[in-house]
């Protein structure tokens, strides 16, 4: 933990929220809401409005949050003062990246929402974030443990499926690796929330436009590539190079926000109206159809409480940490689909019928 700042005033200080950790430091990039898998439509809405608030990051531009970072690095983060910090610095917050002068900002941060709120101003945001309360060394706590949360769902219904499902049914090894390519982006999910740096944003953006694009993949295979191997091979190949194209875009000519989201919007599109139109055609065949229509539904419809963007509740909850709650049980309802289709598919292939 950081020394308490001498000019923190004590009016600002009474305005900071009582906690019993300290608060987070802002990251120094914009809010980077990851798009997972199905965003699609919702997605271009919250596009359009962020692009009418653009201005965002109020707080970090006002001048006594940024002469109070300032002045806090150079009181607390050199010489001997720097060292004493080093040392009482509890070392899961060393390993996991905090610094002197990330405690500064978010020491910094706090004053200024006090000085806000005693101004009876609209809390801001900093950095393109809400101000949250740290827990230990989680940014934002409750998206955290909301992905983690997402990542054990995903993990028991991958050992559901494997064991209720033979290995001899035709998707078996395709849903495993999906498994596998989700549980992934999840964990990735999680490091982001508890630590956002430039590499943790990069894999939880990276990791989340692979699964959206091997759910095409899996979708292909599904409704095409059973019935011709290579046709789904080509799909996988170009796949493959369209995500080894976007991360190679992404990292070495500009990270574009703008065209990041553009994209998973649009593989996100593809990805939905694909399983829909197979659905509507296998309804009367498909007794289970209505599990994958009602997975895309709700992974769109739930996609709005992005727009509810408000300050956290007690300065935890925000409406990405909702959202992500919010996903949990869609993962029972899509194994669950999973498993049903598995299994029919093995039972037509041990019968000879027809594979729809």
């Amino acid at each position: 933990m950081s020394p308490r700042r001498a000019f923190v005033s004590t009016a600002a200080a009474r305005q900071r929220p009582t906690t019993t950790t300290s608060t987070m430091a802002s990251p120094l990039s914009p809010r980077r809401t990851s798009v997972r898998p199905a965003s699609a439509v919702v997605v271009v809405v919250v596009l359009l409005m962020s692009v009418i608030t653009a201005e965002g990051s109020q707080g970090d531009k006002e001048p006594v949050y940024r002469d109070c970072v300032k002045q806090c690095v150079q009181t607390n983060c050199t010489g001997a003062r720097l060292r004493w910090y080093e040392t009482v610095q509890p070392q899961y917050m060393a390993l996991t990246g905090w610094t002197c002068r990330d405690d500064c900002r978010y020491e910094c941060m706090w004053t200024t929402v006090g000085l806000y709120q005693a101004g009876g101003y609209r809390v801001p945001q900093f950095h393109g974030k809400w101000p949250f309360t740290r827990f230990l060394c989680f940014e934002e706590p409750a998206s955290a443990l909301a992905s983690l949360l997402n990542g054990l769902a995903c993990l028991l219904m991958l050992l559901r499926y494997r064991s209720t499902v033979p290995r001899q049914s035709p998707m078996f090894h395709t849903i495993n690796a999906f498994s596998l390519v989700s549980l992934n982006a999840w964990f990735w999910s999680t490091v982001f929330h508890t630590r956002d740096t430039f590499l943790t944003e990069k894999m939880d953006y990276f990791c989340a436009t692979a699964v959206i694009l091997y759910s095409i993949y899996l979708c292909c295979v599904r409704t095409l590539g059973l019935k011709h191997p290579a046709v789904s091979s080509i799909v996988g190949v170009l796949l493959i190079v369209t995500f080894t194209s976007h991360v190679s875009y992404l990292t070495f000519v500009s990270f574009d926000y703008g065209y990041n989201m553009a994209a998973n919007i649009s593989f996100g599109m593809l990805n939905m109206l694909w399983w829909l139109c197979w659905c509507w055609m296998n309804r009367r065949t498909l007794p289970y159809w209505w599990k994958c229509v009602l997975v895309v539904v709700l992974l769109h419809g739930l996609t709005l409480l992005e727009l509810l963007d408000f300050p956290p509740l007690m300065w935890v909850l925000d409406a990405h940490a909702i959202w992500h709650l919010s996903t949990v049980p869609v993962h029972f309802l899509f194994y669950s689909f999973l498993i049903d289709d598995s299994l029919y598919l093995l039972n037509t292939e041990k019968l000879g019928v027809k594979v729809e």
